[in-house]
């Protein structure tokens, strides 16, 4: 295997540790100089498509949240962001690690999510500097 093509599958496998796939519509909130263009590159890579920025009216198979302490309220950027998703669509909310300037406690996510009707359903090492939870609605609320 090529350097080349080692790089692209690792890239990719960024992209595949938040389960996406091929064709999927990504719609990317919060960017700011601190995003991992790595993480956001693989995605593309991944899903053959551009990511939509939170202007797209678009229905999109996920959201792809970069969130920060100091950003705002993060239920209501939840509920803002389900109205964009797709019937079984599901938000990635990616937040500085611990110890990272803008960390978000995960009490603090656990909490609005769920007064958002998100249900927290994974955690991850998303990027370097980036955690990431799979918020999902639940099956009932579907």
């Amino acid at each position: 295997m090529s350097a080349t093509a080692g790089q692209a599958q690792g890239e990719r496998g960024l992209a595949e540790r938040l389960g996406l796939k091929p064709g999927q519509v990504v719609q990317e909130i919060g960017w700011d100089e601190d995003v991992d263009d790595e993480l956001r590159d693989s995605i593309e890579d991944l899903t053959g498509n551009e990511l939509l920025d939170e202007e797209s009216d678009d229905v999109v198979d996920v959201v792809l949240m970069w969130w920060r302490d100091g950003d705002g309220d993060l239920f209501d950027a939840l509920s803002d962001a389900m109205r964009a998703l797709a019937d079984g669509g599901q938000i990635w909310l990616l937040t500085p690690k611990a110890g990272r300037e803008g960390h978000v406690e995960p009490s603090d996510i656990g909490e609005d999510a769920a007064t958002a009707g998100l249900s927290q359903t994974s955690s991850i090492s998303a990027a370097p500097d980036w955690s990431g939870t799979r918020l999902v609605t639940p099956k009932g609320k579907r």
